[in-house]
């Protein structure tokens, strides 16, 4: 089953990966890392709370005007 990852780089440094499909965040010190601990996330979930995904969502970027 394929999901989605999004993610972001963490203030304190590494990243936060968040799967829109089940809710799901964890985070890592490498791109690697946090896909890794996402996965077992997801998996952990999708073994309490089973669901039929889908497909995968939308994912899209826009910009917002910034304060001057």
């Amino acid at each position: 089953m394929q999901v989605t990852a999004i993610l972001t780089r963490a203030e304190e440094g590494g990243f936060v990966a968040f799967n829109p499909e089940t809710g799901t965040t964890s985070q890592g010190d490498s791109v690697d890392d946090a896909i890794a601990n996402l996965r077992e996330a997801v998996e952990l979930y999708l073994d309490v709370f089973p669901m039929k995904l889908m497909g995968a969502p939308l994912v899209t970027t826009f910009a917002v005007q910034e304060d001057a």
